[in-house]
């Protein structure tokens, strides 16, 4: 297994998905309330619809590629720094599972305040995580360039 390939993928998909999380936090989601109630439904599901092929396969990536760090850490880069990322994409994970898809849910009923705050104040757990390990893996990646 070639530790550094699978390092790269899982660099390059996780900054991937922090400008994804950061453009829905900011942009897409702080338009949700502008959309009105007669039209929320139809959107909500088109959100839906629409989110998940662009979601799915890079967070599938993720975890796997992370899951394989965890045994085929790159060298120079500690099992620690490793188990800290998989631990972010858990976290991700847990969070998508347990707020942010039941938030979803509960909207696809129709519009609500609650759920759309509690949606858009959730997210920032995954914003946060994705962030940080973002910076994570970029610090390590300029750990396993050559000195020139």
């Amino acid at each position: 297994m070639n530790s550094n390939l699978i390092f790269l993928a899982n660099l390059i998909v996780t900054w991937y998905m922090v400008g994804l999380i950061w453009m829905v936090q900011t942009v897409h989601y702080k338009m949700f309330d502008r959309v009105g109630e007669p039209q929320f439904i139809s959107y909500e599901a088109d959100h839906c619809n629409l989110i998940t092929p662009i979601v799915g396969p890079p967070m599938l990536i993720e975890i796997v590629t992370a899951a394989m760090l965890l045994v085929y850490a790159p060298h120079g880069i500690p099992r620690w720094a490793m188990a800290a990322g998989f631990a972010a994409v858990l976290g991700i994970w847990l969070s998508t599972y347990f707020f942010q898809v039941p938030c979803h849910n509960r909207l696809m009923n129709g519009f609500n305040q609650s759920d759309y705050q509690r949606l858009v104040g959730s997210n920032w757990i995954r914003t946060v995580l994705w962030t940080a390990r973002g910076i994570l893996l970029a610090y390590w990646a300029t750990q396993l360039m050559p000195a020139n």
